[in-house]
């Protein structure tokens, strides 16, 4: 018996207070423990939005300023960007996980992954030239459905009440954020053919949906060095052959300059640190909650939008900002199950998709102060019997 133990006796206590206490402090640094990588999963989100909304404000001033519209350029540089560095890492590496093996066991699931990638991009800039911004930030959300369907057939997630009631909350905000919009007045363009505009944007959603599952499942059961290297790789090929067809006239046109140049270096730059980050975040999450996450990159674009393009301030702004928000932590506050495999599980499965949020069942991997807490406790109550 511990020395609190025969203090809590001699006041008369006895062990049965002991092990009470004991679970309350286990209990506190469980909760503890838990928001501790709630709090660490938010940030990381707000990370990629950054990104995201880095990407979206290059590229809109390029495109006002200077009149360059080459998504596919800019998407071209990541992508040689990703080969230069994974690639080249894929390429020095032996065994199972080198280059060489991965292209004769999986060279076409990579292909099909970097061709829904690279259009995934494609198709949802090119939307804009099409249909309304209204329409893009309203039909792009029809991704998170998508994403949700091919996570429960593809990655065996289960979803709880609480997951869906959490993605209404996201995507309420959403319509709060296009309400906010039409009232500020940036809704100016009726777009040329909007039927084209928005099956554009929903074929795009659809793509992102189909990467960022297989992504997410790569990172989990594979490795992340890999997805990076084999999506630069082919991502290179087929951006650099969709380049040369239907961008190679706008990039002639382009009056290089160092303020353009400066454009797409920083452009590149927050798209290689979007795609190197990521896997990061969605192995110790879940693409689903990674996607609930970066919703709030258009409010970030917003409001850098403030100073550089002089957009019209709304407090529905804030509202709607705040609202993504309590969904993306509700979202993340219960973690979803993963359905057991018919077969043996891999060793690294532990049956929770979002593991932020997991709560191991070895000591090793509780806080120490929680785990000595909980083996006191237990030797109280059995003291007590």
């Amino acid at each position: 018996m511990c020395c609190s133990s025969r203090r809590w006796e001699r006041r008369g206590a006895g062990p049965g207070c002991a092990g009470v206490v004991g679970l309350v402090l286990v209990a506190y640094c469980v909760v503890s423990y838990i928001y501790r990588h709630i709090l660490k999963t938010v940030l990381l989100g707000q990370m990629l939005s950054l990104f995201i909304c880095g990407t979206a404000v290059t590229s809109q001033y390029l495109a006002e300023q200077y009149q360059v519209n080459t998504p596919m350029l800019q998407s071209f540089i990541n992508y040689v960007l990703l080969l230069l560095v994974y690639t080249t890492i894929l390429a020095f590496r032996t065994g199972d996980d080198s280059l060489l093996k991965i292209l004769k066991q999986r060279w076409w699931k990579y292909l099909f992954l970097g061709l829904a990638d690279v259009e995934a991009n494609y198709t949802i800039v090119k939307a804009y030239q099409y249909t309304t911004l209204t329409s893009v930030q309203l039909l792009d959300c029809f991704g998170i459905p998508v994403l949700m369907a091919l996570s429960w057939f593809i990655l065996r997630a289960r979803y709880r009440l609480i997951h869906f009631i959490a993605v209404a909350v996201c995507l309420l905000g959403v319509g709060t954020m296009v309400g906010a919009d039409i009232l500020a007045g940036r809704q100016d363009s009726e777009g040329s053919d909007v039927v084209i505009g928005d099956v554009l944007v929903l074929l795009g959603a659809s793509l992102y949906a189909i990467s960022n599952v297989s992504e997410e499942y790569i990172v989990k059961n594979l490795s992340r060095v890999e997805f990076l290297g084999m999506v630069g790789l082919f991502g290179t090929i087929i951006s650099g052959l969709q380049l040369a067809i239907v961008e190679h006239r706008d990039i002639m046109r382009i009056q290089w300059n160092w303020k353009i140049a400066l454009l797409f270096a920083a452009f590149a730059l927050c798209m290689f640190g979007l795609y190197i980050f990521m896997p990061v975040v969605i192995k110790v999450t879940s693409a689903t909650s990674v996607n609930l996450g970066i919703l709030t990159a258009d409010l970030y674009s917003l409001f850098f939008g403030l100073f550089l393009f002089y957009y019209k301030f709304s407090g529905l702004y804030i509202l709607s900002f705040v609202i993504i928000m309590v969904g993306f932590i509700l979202y993340c506050s219960t973690p979803t199950q993963t359905a057991e495999p018919t077969a043996m599980p891999q060793p690294h499965s532990t049956g929770l998709d979002n593991a932020g949020l997991k709560l191991e069942e070895n000591d090793n991997q509780m806080p120490p102060f929680a785990a000595a807490l909980n083996h006191e406790a237990a030797a109280a109550v059995i003291r007590q019997v």
